[in-house]
């Protein structure tokens, strides 16, 4: 083995927040990894550098000297901030992992930014959050050509599991449809926490069974294995499946509104579920939906 190949890779982390600072803590405890960090505040600085880190004066130092930076920071103007301060100074070796979630249009500009100084950009948005960074299971979300991908892919996988989703800015719209369901759910959550409270049950129980059935089930992503959400043919297996699925479903949503209209509980987002469940899985709906007659053919 050569001696290039022995040396270790010279990382940089700007932004140590609530999970920039444990998925640096991963980076400073990995093995052929040299790591530089950056933030403003200084506390962070001094948790990384007891843990082995080095900490920079600056961004710009910072940039100067690693062949990956990674950035952590709050948002968009922030992110456009930290890559002001590092083209003026890195060379064509540098690549940046922006992991910060920003707008669907920025990563793209920031690749045609960074390209004119031959620097190399991935967008890399990680879900997981603060207990998955700590724990190195982060699900990290990668944008950006090969030749990026595998100049950071060692770095990114000692933080986590890491799925290449396509060229630049495919990883940040993974993530807005991974955490449109996530935030969708929470709203749903919110609702069926109402109608219990006026119910007169226990919600901490309630949270209690979702957390225990949601690992038995998988959640959401139970019904996340199909490659389209085109409508399924009769003869298809995943016709049977989802048959069940809205026969059920349509059941206990039509009870919970009629439990809700009987104690004057506004739930909207169920009486949308009702309607666009079968639809949305690419099924009819089942003979227990309000439209439905007794008559009525599904193909």
């Amino acid at each position: 083995m050569s001696a290039a190949m022995d040396a270790p890779v010279k990382v940089g982390f700007v932004g140590l927040g609530n999970i920039g600072k444990p998925m640096a803590m991963r980076l400073a405890g990995a093995d052929g990894v040299e790591l530089g960090v950056y933030d403003v505040a200084a506390g962070p600085l001094e948790e990384l550098a007891a843990a082995g880190a080095r900490p920079a004066a600056s961004v710009a130092d910072l940039a100067a000297e690693v062949d990956v930076l990674c950035v952590m920071v709050r948002d968009d103007d922030q992110v456009r901030d930290v890559m002001g301060q590092v083209l003026g100074v890195a060379g064509d070796r540098l690549t940046v992992v922006v992991h910060s979630t920003v707008a669907p249009g920025t990563p793209r500009q920031l690749e045609m930014s960074a390209s004119r100084h031959g620097v190399k950009v991935l967008d890399a948005p990680v879900s997981g959050g603060g207990m998955g960074a700590a724990e190195g299971t982060l699900a990290i979300l990668v944008g950006g050509s090969e030749e990026a991908f595998a100049a950071a892919r060692p770095t990114l996988e000692a933080m986590g599991k890491v799925v290449h989703c396509g060229p630049i800015g495919t990883g940040t719209r993974f993530k807005l449809a991974r955490n449109l369901m996530h935030f969708v759910a929470f709203t749903a959550a919110t609702e069926a926490q109402r109608l219990a409270e006026a119910a007169g049950l226990d919600l901490r129980a309630l949270g209690d069974v979702v957390r225990h059935t949601d690992t038995i089930t998988g959640g959401p992503g139970a019904i996340m294995h199909r490659e389209t959400t085109a409508p399924i043919a009769p003869d298809d297996f995943w016709f049977g499946v989802f048959e069940h699925v809205v026969a059920l479903g349509e059941k206990d949503l039509t009870f919970a509104l009629s439990l809700a209209d009987e104690l004057g509980v506004d739930t909207p987002l169920a009486r949308l579920a009702l309607d666009r469940l079968a639809p949305g899985l690419g099924m009819p709906h089942s003979a227990l939906h309000p439209t439905s007659t007794p008559t009525e053919e599904h193909p």
